[in-house]
């Protein structure tokens, strides 16, 4: 995700570059418009999908330690019904 926006501020800084150096004696307007909008679209994709890929990480520790838990819990009632029954055949 990070290497997108890279690539998008490279690109948007190349855009605005070239429009600004050049004299407009050629009429490229439609380069730089693609140049910028690429770059503008690739940080916005960027930073999309670092977000989503923080809330998934985020979702799937929450899933793993709530297994965790429930994977603990079993133990401790399989330990205690194991307590009640060598206590109560002493």
């Amino acid at each position: 995700m990070k290497s997108l926006i890279v690539i998008g501020v490279i690109l948007l800084g190349l855009g605005a570059l070239l429009f600004y150096l050049n004299d407009m004696a050629i009429d490229l307007r439609v380069i730089y418009g693609a140049l910028s909008g690429i770059g503008i679209g690739l940080i916005i994709g960027g930073l999309v999908g670092y977000v989503s890929k923080g809330n998934a990480v985020k979702e799937a520790h929450l899933r793993n330690e709530f297994k965790q838990l429930q994977k603990e819990k079993a133990d401790l009632e399989k330990q205690r019904l194991e307590n009640n029954l060598n206590s109560g055949s002493l």
